[in-house]
């Protein structure tokens, strides 16, 4: 399933992020004659919260440096470029939605948030402004045209351990119909040799792996730094660890230190392993178990968006991923009489279903849709 290929003379606006997967796409689409304009969407502020910043290179995305390689790219290819400065909105969109997500006691996802409100809605709204037909990004999913729905589909990626589409369930048709992924037909080792074949500068550079906005990967000493740096006090979140029972078995620091399935970081001696089963920030409480204790066989989600499909009016078999490495379980979905919710029933219990988290739903690599875990 190759990326369909807009008519010729179509112009295409390159998402580059400076890696070496929109890169790539860059030159292909360049060797392959269609006008290109490449844009860079300036999210975060690198300069902010310096205190967080470990010595050496960090892994995360979109940094400064990146800009300078996507701007090297698009000198080399000959294409116009712009970094576009989306710093508020995504400040409004999805750091503070993460903030606040992880203070209420649920474990937030920030590059779904930035996909479904950043990064395809802003950044569709600035190729129009150029006049661009398609834009065109580096992610590991494959679109086609279902003929007898009259939907597009999207399928996962042909390389497993690079797939994307956990973290794309929320793009909509009209989203889908403009958008090319041109990797998703491909290997990550075969884009890393056709970045050689093309000469693309970032061919061997390495992939991003931590959140732009945290930069030393601690989601707690973000949250703190965020609010004294804008002057505010944070929400009291201390409290008690408590076993399932309701036993006191110690103190915390704060709801937003702990997800579901945690182990270390505890401060807390047993005699059998204890993992966090629920965070309840109204009482500010932990809740801690066994391993047992985390198996569920039933999940509500919610703000779901059917991707492939039109929704469900009746139950409809599926894979669900309940975390981007899970591996898709065997469930059943049931429409619960609202377009944007759904009930899904595993035919074996899954461990750590994590509120905040997304649930996607699958028909082999074809994604059906997805959701919000309640």
């Amino acid at each position: 399933m190759p990326f369909h290929r807009p008519e010729p003379g179509s112009l295409i606006a390159v998402a580059m992020s400076g890696g070496v997967d929109s890169s790539t796409v860059a030159a292909l689409l360049h060797r392959e004659g269609y006008p290109l304009v490449g844009m860079t969407m300036q999210l975060w502020n690198q300069r902010r919260l310096p205190q967080l910043v470990p010595e050496g290179p960090t892994g995360r995305c979109c940094s400064l440096d990146d800009v300078y390689d996507a701007r090297a790219v698009a000198s080399r290819l000959g294409i116009p470029y712009y970094v576009v400065n989306f710093e508020e909105r995504f400040e409004r969109e999805v750091v503070k939605p993460f903030i606040g997500e992880y203070l209420s006691g649920r474990t937030p996802i920030p590059c779904t948030l930035c996909n479904n409100h950043v990064k395809f809605d802003d950044f569709i709204e600035m190729a129009d402004g150029v006049g661009a037909a398609f834009i065109a990004t580096g992610h590991y999913a494959r679109l086609g045209f279902d003929g007898t729905t009259g939907l597009w589909q999207m399928r996962k990626g042909a390389d497993p351990a690079k797939d994307q589409t956990y973290f794309l369930w929320g793009l909509k048709q009209h989203q889908l119909a403009r958008t090319l992924f041109p990797l998703g037909h491909l290997t990550k080792p075969e884009v890393r040799a056709l970045a050689a074949s093309l000469n693309v500068p970032t061919a061997s550079k390495d992939d991003s792996q931590e959140i732009c906005f945290v930069p030393n990967g601690d989601y707690a000493a973000f949250i703190d730094a965020y609010f004294a740096e804008q002057g505010l006090p944070r929400p009291e979140t201390r409290g008690e660890i408590v076993s399932t029972s309701g036993k006191v078995l110690g103190e915390h620091g704060g709801v937003h230190n702990f997800t579901v399935g945690q182990r270390k970081g505890l401060g807390i001696a047993a005699r059998e392993p204890l993992y966090v089963i629920a965070t309840e920030p109204a009482a500010q409480r932990v809740v801690v178990g066994s391993n047992d204790d985390l198996l569920r066989a039933f999940l509500a989600a919610r703000g779901v968006n059917w991707v492939s499909i039109h929704p469900i009016t009746e139950p409809r078999r599926a894979q669900v991923k309940i975390r981007n490495k899970h591996a898709a379980a065997p469930a059943t979905l049931f429409p619960t009489g609202t377009q944007d919710s759904v009930e899904v029933r595993f035919d074996e219990p899954q461990r750590a279903v994590t509120p905040g988290q997304a649930a996607v739903f699958y028909d082999g690599d074809l994604v059906l849709g997805g959701g919000w875990i309640e």
